[in-house]
């Protein structure tokens, strides 16, 4: 007779451990998953901007070569509708002045590249949003799952013996020596090229 009664409470016994360690584990996950979107939200606080900086450097020369060539463009125009010796003269200076300035700026950068930095860009962007996305959305489904744990028979016994408390899920910004997130940080950074 002794021998079921030690059998059943030696399988309480693991079950109150097994549900007991899921439940801190579970809070581990979630504690780690917090840093991760603070991690992505630092990522994208550096990078957005300086990827910003650098596109709109690369757009700015790059329009300075298109204003140069349509400034050459239109006065060949003009004077080629003109006729005048006067047009076309001022025509020519016009372009014998623009062409050494093209010519430095396009040495300077012989294939220009804006489209390919918007591009990588817009991928950054992206790639940024997703990763922000996917750790929020860890924190989101590990708090459900601890929640969960903390309601249902027989775990909420266990939960409630132990003083567990519900998980609120994204309550940003998490603070602590180990991870400073400024509320700056939490703002989705403003893109005007």
């Amino acid at each position: 007779m002794m021998i079921p009664l030690i059998i059943i409470l030696a399988l309480v016994f693991f079950y109150v451990v097994g549900v007991y360690n899921s439940l801190q584990t579970l809070k581990t996950q979630i504690k780690a998953s917090i840093q991760e979107i603070g991690n992505q939200l630092k990522r994208q606080a550096g990078l957005i901007p300086n990827l910003e900086v650098a596109v709109k450097g690369q757009l700015k020369h790059e329009q300075g070569i298109y204003k140069l060539l349509t400034e050459a463009r239109q006065s060949v125009a003009k004077a080629d509708s003109s006729g005048s010796a006067k047009d076309i003269d001022q025509a020519v200076s016009k372009i014998q002045n623009l062409l050494p300035q093209i010519q430095v700026v396009v040495e300077s950068n012989p294939e220009l590249k804006a489209n390919e930095a918007i591009t990588k860009f817009m991928d950054e962007l992206t790639d940024t949003a997703d990763k922000l996305t996917y750790a929020r959305r860890s924190v989101i489904d590990l708090s459900q799952d601890f929640n969960e744990k903390l309601v249902v028979f027989p775990s909420n016994l266990i939960a409630n013996m132990f003083g567990f408390k519900e998980e609120k899920g994204i309550a940003t910004s998490e603070t602590g020596s180990h991870m400073e997130v400024s509320s700056e940080e939490e703002k989705s950074p403003k893109v005007s090229l």
